[in-house]
């Protein structure tokens, strides 16, 4: 990486060799350095690309409908969402269900009944 002109003091002399070793050992580490600091932001960028790429394949339709059947006479006391689950409770004459569904997909994960012992 040999300079075509050489350095030059504030006189106009130029550098002696040893100050002219050290001038070039400066500028590789100053190169070596602008290239690590554009291959690291280049790198984040890729990944803020990749991660939003990623994110947007496994979303769901915008709108689904999906009709769920209740037993006749049953009503609706509650619903909420925990994490990836929408539960929903549900009075059906003297019991109370918990029933949950999926969040993207609206199938049903599970159910839970409670009844009075006897």
């Amino acid at each position: 990486m040999a300079n075509p002109e050489p350095l030059k003091d504030p006189d106009g002399k130029p550098l002696d060799p040893a100050a002219q070793a050290v001038v070039d050992k400066v500028r590789r580490m100053s190169m070596l350095s602008s290239i690590a600091t554009v291959l690291g932001i280049s790198v984040v960028i890729v990944m803020i690309g990749w991660r939003l790429y990623r994110a947007s394949e496994g979303t769901p339709p915008a709108q689904s409908d999906i009709v769920a059947t209740l037993p006749k006479g049953a009503k609706v006391m509650s619903t909420a969402t925990a994490g990836d689950r929408v539960i929903v409770t549900v009075e059906v004459g003297n019991t109370v269900e918990i029933r949950s569904f999926d969040a993207g997909t609206l199938q049903p994960v599970g159910r839970l009944r409670f009844v009075e012992e006897r």
